[in-house]
């Protein structure tokens, strides 16, 4: 049973205390932070609106709600799931045909494709290697730039 009306995402305040941020997505799924932790970018995965969001965060809150990148129109099979960033705020996401890759303005820079729906990414601590769960297996790809990675 449904204790809320409505999907959510949380941050959890120093006293514990739960805090909602977001309520104006359908499904939200994956959430990642820019590296100076000033914008949220949240995964949609609802089959009729796929796409990810970005907000703006502070101590007050999320705010700005815009479309990061609308997926609608992508036929390959996935949806708006796990995502990373690295320190020069490219975002890595998985969604439709596998992980996206956009620049922090939202341009699509290319799509790796594993063969299989991707579902999550993380980062290798050489911060050059990406890894990619799928559906049935576990994916690595060497970048060719290195770099300190956030949450590595």
């Amino acid at each position: 049973m449904r204790e809320l009306d409505f999907n959510g995402v949380y941050r959890l305040r120093p006293n514990g205390e739960p805090e909602l941020l977001v309520r104006d997505q359908s499904r939200p799924n994956g959430i990642a932070f820019s590296p100076d932790e000033q914008t949220l970018y949240v995964a949609t995965s609802d089959a009729a609106n796929i796409s990810w969001m970005a907000y703006d965060l502070d101590m007050s809150g999320a705010s700005s709600a815009r479309v990061f990148y609308d997926a609608n129109d992508q036929t390959a099979p996935g949806a708006a799931d796990g995502m990373k960033v690295d320190t020069a705020r490219n975002i890595f996401a998985t969604g439709s045909g596998g992980v996206w890759v956009f620049d922090p303005d939202g341009s699509n820079l290319g799509t790796i494709r594993p063969g299989e729906v991707a579902a999550n990414v993380g980062w290798g601590k050489d911060g050059r290697t990406l890894y990619m769960t799928s559906s049935t297996s576990l994916y690595r790809i060497r970048l060719k730039r290195r770099d300190i990675i956030p949450g590595s």
